[in-house]
């Protein structure tokens, strides 16, 4: 399963896991991606994998909730 943001294309980044001895041991940085529904632009709703950082600066537009009853 693929982790990158499907808007701004963020994906894991490599780092190292450093002990209080210095011992440092290769590790992934991964995203915060949300599974989340978006409306596009030409008015569909899609369910899309996008990170924290596009949800929270408003490059993605939630679609209006449906009151079902």
């Amino acid at each position: 399963m693929s982790q990158v943001c499907e808007i701004c294309g963020k994906r894991p980044q490599v780092g190292n896991n450093v002990s209080h001895a210095h011992n440092k041991t290769k590790r992934r940085f991964m995203p915060n991606l949300q599974k989340i529904r978006v409306q596009l632009d030409s008015g569909e709703v899609k369910s899309m994998k996008v990170c924290t950082r596009c949800i929270r600066s408003g490059s993605i537009k939630k679609p209006a909730v449906s009151k079902a009853s």
